[in-house]
């Protein structure tokens, strides 16, 4: 486990709720759009309780075996090897399912059982239930803001969490943490910040994702280590937004007249 502390700025109860759940065994649902900090307040809470972290990050082909474990051929034997979930459960770890809607079905069958009184995962191929670590947490993520259909977690998942929203920091914070993460000068920061709350609020554009603080980091960063503004910006913001040229055109456009 890294000795640094990862820069987390608490935006409201999170720390405290987050305690209070590995306290008591709930396990933690963050949801909320992309870029707002919800792995970074993770790796955080790692950090201050000394817990290792193992993150995964799911996507439509992460399945129940990816996590659970499968047998592999070593030399002339077959052998077992568990996978981060089980070594998570025996360790005594936190786990972080990152975009758990992301996931085939069977993934939220596995952990339904590590989510109540049980806590303990059965493992079909060894015929066997493994009970959690007194300091095992299943903790997850999930974006509700483009997942449609079969991409929502039904109420049964969702209920088996306690749930914390996060959202995009106001102004002051974000600029904060931009300085912090990069070393940028708070002018610049300011700039940064207010190009993104100009996107985020352009809902005609009809964008699938808007500015996360993650993208105004990246800018930051290529601003401070010498790249020009405008252009870091465009790399950084506008380009990884939309592929609709007519809209990069405008939101370049947008840009350049706020840095």
């Amino acid at each position: 486990m890294s000795s640094k502390t990862p820069y987390y700025h608490q935006v409201g109860k999170e720390v405290e709720v987050f305690q209070h759940a590995y306290k008591n065994k709930i396990p933690f649902l963050l949801k909320g759009p992309t870029g707002t900090g919800k792995s970074r307040f993770i790796e955080f809470m790692a950090h201050q309780l000394e817990k290792e972290l193992i993150t995964i990050s799911c996507h439509e082909e992460t399945s129940s075996t990816d996590l659970i474990g499968r047998y592999i051929i070593k030399g002339a034997e077959t052998v077992w090897m568990d996978g981060p979930l089980t070594k998570a459960i025996k360790e005594g770890a936190i786990i972080y399912l990152d975009e758990i809607a992301e996931a085939r079905p069977d993934v939220i069958v596995a952990i339904h059982s590590l989510t109540d009184h049980r806590r303990e995962l059965f493992i079909d191929k060894l015929g066997k239930t493994v009970k959690a670590h007194h300091d095992f947490m299943l903790v997850a993520s999930f974006n509700p803001g483009y997942q449609k259909g079969f991409k929502e977690l039904k109420p049964s998942t969702r209920q088996r969490f306690i749930v914390t929203s996060f959202a995009y920091p106001e102004a002051k914070i974000e600029t904060e943490i931009l300085v912090n993460e990069t070393g940028i000068e708070t002018s610049i920061a300011k700039k940064l910040v207010n190009i993104a709350t100009k996107i985020r609020n352009l809902t005609e554009l009809g964008l699938t994702e808007t500015v996360s603080t993650r993208l105004l980091v990246d800018a930051a960063k290529l601003i401070h280590s010498g790249l020009p503004k405008r252009l870091s910006v465009e790399v950084a913001v506008v380009e990884p937004l939309t592929d609709d040229l007519d809209v990069v055109e405008a939101l370049k456009d947008l840009c350049n007249l706020m840095i």
